[in-house]
């Protein structure tokens, strides 16, 4: 790649196996090939790494065929085209995949030759196979086709959520912004406008979560599970630790962390010089000032990222070039588009699709920052020799997005000229960072206790919700008059219904963000390239293994996570200088 505006654009590989011109429109078309890999005689080593080349291959086209339809379908939402397209290849192909897939892993566990695969990541590929074999079930195959058709009901009822304010319709996300705004009766109205359309659909959206946790425990019964979360911790490959690894998370976030939103909360009510915090008092800043307006449009936003990427290093820069030339990105919020943000590998071109949101602020600035860093854990993979070793567990995904956050902060001034603003931004997102940890705790413990009690009411569910979420929050907070939109908190967070116990990771990778971070302020060189070498491991490597070459520990205990709290605590004051 070039430092220069004018980058290279990757192509794929040739498709050796399918075909060049192969294009997929029903299941007979790659029925052949699945039959050919099923039946094929494997007599060496090397017939056994060309099987595995040849299924990687058919895979990647299939992964970034899948890939295509789901992105286009959450760009908009209200398409039907789209919505059949996707549609098709969950209720067409995905079932028939996850037969021959099945298949295919016990094909080759108990091949002669597996023990002259030596290249890295084939221990962990099969790792993954085996445990996949043990808990396949034929029977729950249309169960996980049932199940994906109705996640996507989320992202249609949260994607067609509007509110008005002074005349115009607009998006939740960008309501959101008014939030911000230094006029409290502004933020109220814009609060309570979200937190009531958000209300409007309360039950139709814990109708959906009933019939999911329904269809989720009957696949974890059938695979022989005692609940759906222990299915899940193996159908996710969590090899590295175990549910009570995340209840020791949670007691240590609670002792080491939730102290200090305490204290946020009280200098916040203190500087605000309210009698009571309220929900709508949480995004304004405390002095009063404007709100941070990073950019203005997405175009904006992407160039000024991009510029800050290469400052750090021109060949993080090029990797956002690339996806800029090649018009992989929709970044804009507008009606109709889902709601959230995510970075879609590619896995044939091997260049990443990113999708968000954006309206203006900060937070949408250091979304792009997050999923560029998937971007670049993307590009950095797309050479490594199979498809499987380059889908990294949530764990090492999301150290590679919430540390580019955090070392790409010296060079914000690309957003913000003025000094203030720039010590603003920084406070506001490393305190983000504080509130961060006990929110995953939350909607952890919250899915544990769910999925423990699969035959919960609605009733129980919003108790269990309250009480953990109390466990995790502050004490300052004042929820009189609205503690109805208290109870339904856990609505916006569209992991829960779309992949649930996805969210973890998201602890467990920001320590190891902040520990990268760390790395990087003590010796930016060395901090930088242990954490690229990192991912450019892909997923050769164990959680473990990966963590150890970005210097960083992986560990839950409350005395690491204090550590890293007054690490972070020492920045914070520095800047309030």
């Amino acid at each position: 790649m070039t430092t220069q505006e004018t980058v290279h654009i990757p192509t794929r590989s040739k498709r050796v196996f399918i075909g060049e011109e192969f294009d997929l429109k029903k299941w007979e078309d790659l029925e052949p090939f699945f039959e050919n890999l099923k039946n094929r005689d494997i007599n060496s080593a090397e017939d056994l790494k060309q099987w595995f080349s040849d299924r990687s291959e058919i895979e990647s086209y299939l992964s970034e065929n899948f890939a295509w339809r789901y992105i286009r379908q959450t760009c908009d939402t209200a398409n039907q085209s789209l919505i059949s397209a996707l549609q098709f290849f969950i209720t067409e192909i995905q079932p028939k995949l996850a037969e021959y897939g099945n298949a295919l892993d016990k094909k080759v566990v108990d091949s002669p030759y597996l023990d002259q695969l030596t290249a890295p990541g084939f221990a962990i590929t099969l790792r993954g196979m085996k445990k996949a074999i043990e808990i396949f079930r034929d029977e729950n195959i249309p169960l996980i086709t049932e199940m994906q058709t109705e996640e996507r009901h989320y992202g249609a009822i949260a994607g067609a959520m509007t509110v008005t304010l002074d005349g115009e319709e607009m998006t939740l996300q960008k309501a959101a912004d008014r939030l911000q705004s230094t006029d409290r009766a502004i933020r109220e109205e814009a609060w309570r406008a979200i937190s009531g359309r958000r209300y409007e659909d309360h039950g139709k959206l814990d109708e959906l979560l009933n019939k999911l946790v329904g269809l989720r425990n009957q696949v974890g019964k059938n695979a022989g599970f005692d609940n759906y979360r222990d299915y899940m911790f193996a159908a996710m490959g969590r090899f590295d630790y175990t549910p009570e690894d995340c209840f020791n998370f949670h007691g240590s976030v609670k002792k080491a962390v939730v102290p200090l939103l305490n204290d946020m909360a009280s200098g916040r009510k203190d500087a605000l010089k309210v009698e009571q915090l309220r929900p709508w008092d949480t995004k304004v800043d405390p002095k009063g000032l404007p709100p941070l307006k990073p950019f203005s449009t997405g175009e904006e936003l992407l160039d000024k990222t991009i510029r800050c990427f290469s400052r750090l290093d021109p060949f993080l820069g090029d990797c956002l070039r690339i996806m800029k030339t090649m018009k992989h990105l929709d970044l804009e919020s507008r009606k109709g588009k889902a709601p959230g943000g995510y970075n879609y590998p590619l896995d044939e071109i091997g260049v990443p699709f990113i999708f968000m949101n954006a309206t203006s602020n900060l937070r949408d600035m250091v979304t792009l920052l997050h999923e560029g860093g998937h971007a670049v854990h993307s590009l950095v993979t797309r050479d490594l020799a199979l498809n499987a070793f380059k889908h990294t567990p949530s764990e090492v995904a999301e150290l590679a997005s919430m540390s580019m956050e955090l070392i790409t902060m010296d060079f914000w001034d690309e957003f913000f000229e003025d000094e203030n603003d720039l010590k603003r931004a920084k406070i506001q997102h490393l305190e983000s960072i504080i509130e961060t940890l006990p929110w995953v705790a939350t909607v952890d413990k919250f899915q544990h206790w769910m999925y423990e009690n699969p035959q919960h009411t609605p009733e129980q569910r919003t108790e269990a919700w309250v009480r953990i979420y109390e466990e995790f929050t502050d004490t300052i907070m004042d929820w009189s008059g609205i503690e109805n939109f208290k109870k339904y908190l856990w609505q916006r967070q569209l992991h829960i219904y779309e992949v649930p116990f996805y969210y973890i990771e998201y602890g467990i990778a920001q320590l190891g963000a902040i520990g990268v971070w760390k790395n990087y302020r003590e010796d930016s060189a060395k901090g930088l390239k242990g954490y690229l070498d990192a991912l450019k491991l892909g997923y050769t490597a164990t959680i473990g293994e990966i963590y150890q070459a970005a210097n960083i520990p992986f560990d839950f205990s409350e005395q690491h996570i204090s550590d890293l709290m007054q690490f972070v605590r020492n920045e914070l004051e520095e800047l309030k200088k």
